[in-house]
């Protein structure tokens, strides 16, 4: 006979005998609190999911991370990292296991935080996204500037406020979240679509993105060393300045911006100059070529001054030809009486009569002469004249280029005081004080300020005289 096996106990299936476990673990580690180190993740699954294990040195305990639980964690798994896992234990009756279901995720204090902020320092590093030579210089007069940050608390009020002060120019703010689990998404978001922007759109695509945040510990500023924030900042077409935090505090973006301000105060500085400084500089500017203007000028003229000295006179031109001429029209004179005495002698011997034909032969020869040297005195006298003639005008043409009156026929005009002496900065004349306009055309009086001064008479100037002519020197023409 066979071995009777009297018991009490029910007989159950594996499935009820798995639900009766799983209620059993849920009910009593309705949530937990874990730390161990994350093994064996891959990345996601193609559903999604996350699937990997938590460690420590003597026992291990499988995890899950469902797909909507990863997006909104404000640190994902990664292999190595000591965490704290939070969820609640259940059990998977198809593995005879039980398992976490993580609902939030972060790393196991400030150590292990560091531990993953330099490891992944060294990740993106090594894809170039820190590269010194990948770095935009910044733009020196931006039109229009970009800040992502927080649109409320100190630190936009403060670079709105010094972006005033310095050089104001146009502002637009992308308002962020700069703490939390989105804020890393929020500011790269800010920075796509900031680059997305055409250029003579609607809304004026900036020059310059400033990325700011006040100060904060280490959890507070992680966004910022998110690797999509990093991405974002080396993607940007667009040259971005960094002021995360305090000036002690660095974070991952400072190493891919362009440019890192120790502070958003320190940032607005950066991205515009002081236009009180430009001003000034550009008065020095003009002033001095003002003055170089006015030296060259003066040079110009007192050459043309010396050139008009140094040209001779037409008789002093002629002298030398006339003396010569004089000179061969003396010996022509002389010859010619010679002849005729020869002429006559001879004629006396032949009969005494006077021969026409020598007499005719002698006077041709003289006056051939004659007509020879007048036509090489006159070719002589007309180049030298040409010579100097051009001469002239090219000296004149300079004078009328470099005359200031050139500059008031272009539409400018000249403002002196009451002392005839120019003005270079109308901001430092006294309200009512009475000023000469010059155009090209007229000259008039005006008062500055609009107040209804009366302006002073000006004596006028006496009208310059040319200058005289040297004693001696005749007209050229």
């Amino acid at each position: 006979m066979a071995e009777s096996n009297d018991t009490n106990a029910l007989e159950v299936t594996v499935t009820e005998l798995s639900g009766k476990l799983k209620r059993a673990v849920e009910d009593t580690f309705g949530h937990v609190r874990v730390r161990g180190e994350i093994s064996g993740y891959r990345g996601p699954h193609s559903s999604g999911h996350s699937y990997f294990s938590l460690k420590d040195d003597r026992a291990r305990l499988e995890a899950v991370i469902w797909r909507g639980v990863a997006g909104k964690l404000k640190h994902l798994p990664e292999e190595g990292l000591e965490v704290i896992a939070s969820g609640k234990l259940t059990t998977y009756p198809g593995s005879s296991k039980y398992q976490i279901v993580i609902d939030n995720l972060e790393p196991a204090g400030a150590g292990a935080l560091m531990a993953l902020l330099e490891e992944r320092k060294r990740k993106l590093a090594a894809e170039g996204l820190f590269a010194e030579e990948a770095k935009r210089p910044l733009p020196f007069m931006p039109r229009t500037i970009g800040v992502i940050t927080s649109p409320t608390g100190a630190v936009i009020r403060d670079v709105l406020h010094r972006i005033k002060d310095r050089y104001p120019v146009h502002v637009i703010v992308w308002p962020v979240r700069v703490q939390g689990e989105t804020s890393g998404r929020e500011v790269a978001n800010g920075i796509h679509r900031f680059n997305k922007l055409p250029e003579g759109g609607p809304i004026p695509r900036p020059d310059l993105l400033i990325v700011a945040r006040g100060g904060g510990s280490l959890e507070d500023l992680w966004g910022f060393n998110d690797e999509i924030v990093v991405r974002a900042t080396a993607a940007s077409t667009i040259p971005l300045i960094s002021a995360v935090g305090h000036e002690t505090d660095w974070t991952l973006i400072d190493q891919a911006a362009d440019f890192r301000a120790p502070t958003p105060t320190a940032a607005a500085e950066k991205a515009v100059p002081v236009k009180a400084d430009l001003e000034a500089y550009l008065a020095d500017l003009s002033a001095r070529l003002r003055g170089a203007s006015v030296r060259y000028l003066d040079n110009k003229r007192s050459q043309a001054r010396a050139t008009a000295r140094a040209m001779p006179s037409l008789d002093n031109l002629l002298a030398v030809p006339r003396q010569i001429f004089d000179d061969r029209s003396g010996r022509l004179r002389r010859s010619l009486e010679r002849r005729v005495e020869i002429a006559a002698s001879s004629n006396r011997a032949i009969g005494g009569k006077l021969s026409p034909h020598l007499l005719a032969n002698s006077v041709n020869h003289a006056q051939q002469r004659e007509a020879n040297l007048r036509q090489r005195f006159t070719s002589a006298f007309g180049r030298q004249r040409e010579r100097r003639s051009d001469r002239l005008d090219r000296t004149l043409r300079l004078y009328a280029s470099l005359n200031y009156k050139s500059v008031l026929a272009r539409g400018f005009a000249v403002v002196r005081d009451e002392s005839n002496a120019p003005i270079s900065d109308l901001a430092s004349q006294v309200a009512g004080s009475t000023v000469q306009i010059e155009t090209q055309s007229i000259t008039r009086d005006a008062v500055l300020g609009g107040t209804a001064a009366t302006p002073k008479p000006r004596a006028k100037k006496p009208a310059r005289k040319p200058p005289s002519k040297p004693a001696g020197q005749g007209d050229l023409f």
